[in-house]
């Protein structure tokens, strides 16, 4: 299993003796931080991994919008003739 970055690790349950299931939890690295703290970590790990991410060109921004402004007036024109056509159906049936 891969852990993330900055995670903390936790002992799966099979791990776990029965010993160690009495025991709570408490302290370890978020007990000893007040709520700011853990606010700032939150924060710098989301800064960690928006470091990570590999963000688009211009051009290939350009391109993704052009296809997805594409792909929906398409889908707009076939809904819109399927529409028509059922409400055509509909007035034969019906008169």
């Amino acid at each position: 299993m891969t852990d993330a970055v900055g995670s903390i690790d936790m002992p799966d349950a099979e791990d776990e003796s029965p010993e160690s299931k009495k025991k709570s939890r408490k302290g370890g690295k978020r007990g000893k931080k007040g709520p700011l703290g853990r606010l700032g970590l939150f924060y710098r790990q989301i800064i960690a991994e928006l470091r990570k991410v590999v963000w688009p060109t211009r051009n290939q921004l350009t391109t993704y919008t052009t296809v997805v402004i594409v792909f929906v007036v398409i889908m707009i024109g076939l809904v819109t003739v399927i529409d028509y056509g059922f409400q055509e159906a509909v007035k034969y049936v019906f008169g």
